[in-house]
């Protein structure tokens, strides 16, 4: 991926100097993310407990109140997966302020913010171990940067162009909490069965790999950002954490109405439909009939 030398993002919050806190591990303002599935997997491993119940206790909780927090500072000038991390995230701002303006909206910029361990935000306590995730709460993405580690020697996902999908599928599930999507889908906690509150949720996550796929696209004929490989980097990254993938990787047995984000085949099959039709509209995961 061509990326050094591009505009940096002012919207980083380095906090990974600032140590952990808050309230509870569990999640409010349905925090979302690709790296939810993470903990679930590492904690049925450890614990012996079955990944799909650890994910239903990441999906619900409050909010905690305001913590009040020390001021933020930019990472330093020689971190440079830091610095990868905020060029991507600069990428992301120049491909949605440009979709939202074409479509008469605003692009609000979220922040991305550099943790370790384990992070006090508006959707509650965020733990390395999760992943990256979206909080739509504060309208942040967290991220530990040592999830690039599990992503590359657990999970068989290396490469910088999956790195970067992880950010911009974050950054998807920022553009459904703009659109109100988000909110649609959390309304229904409660008012339907846990098996259609799950495939709601594999249809949010579905279209933030679309979207995902749409700033490739746009980035792509923009800037020329993709180099041989890079492409396929992304699709491996996305049949990893498919949740037919993990399931199998914890040797459970496969339970279709337990998945939360998608099979491999769906979210490699609708990251590819945002890179080559790079619409919105093209990402209706809502609508379609056939994931």
């Amino acid at each position: 991926m061509k990326w050094e030398g591009n505009r940096e993002s002012d919207n980083v919050e380095d906090r990974r100097e600032d140590g952990g806190g808050g309230s509870s591990p569990i999640f409010g303002g349905r925090s979302i993310g690709i790296g939810t599935i993470v903990i679930a997997l590492l904690g049925g491993w450890i614990l012996g407990v079955n990944p799909l119940t650890i994910l239903g206790l990441l999906s619900g909780g409050t909010p905690p109140a305001h913590v009040q927090q020390a001021p933020a500072h930019r990472p330093p000038a020689d971190d440079k997966l830091a610095r990868f991390v905020s060029t991507v995230l600069a990428d992301t701002e120049d491909v949605w302020k440009t979709v939202f303006s074409q479509g008469g909206g605003r692009y609000q910029e979220p922040r991305l913010v550099l943790f370790r361990g384990s992070r006090p935000t508006g959707c509650g306590t965020g733990l390395a171990a999760m992943g990256p995730f979206y909080c739509p709460a504060d309208r942040k993405v967290y991220i530990d940067l040592g999830f690039y580690e599990t992503l590359k020697n657990r999970l068989g996902a290396p490469g910088d162009f999956a790195q970067a999908y992880v950010i911009a599928h974050e950054v998807g599930h920022h553009v459904q909490n703009l659109l109100g999507i988000s909110a649609k889908v959390d309304q229904m906690r409660g008012r339907v069965s846990q098996k259609e509150y799950n495939a709601l949720s594999v249809r949010l996550e579905l279209q933030a790999d679309c979207f995902a796929g749409v700033w490739a696209h746009h980035a792509q004929n923009a800037r020329q950002i993709l180099e041989q490989g890079d492409v396929e980097e992304a699709m491996n990254a996305a049949a990893r954490i498919g949740d037919d993938a993990l399931q199998r990787a914890g040797g459970g047995a496969v339970v279709p109405d337990s998945f939360t984000h998608g099979t491999s085949a769906q979210r490699q099959r609708w990251f590819h439909t945002g890179l080559k039709q790079g619409s919105v509209q093209s990402c209706d995961t809502f609508s379609a009939r056939s994931l």
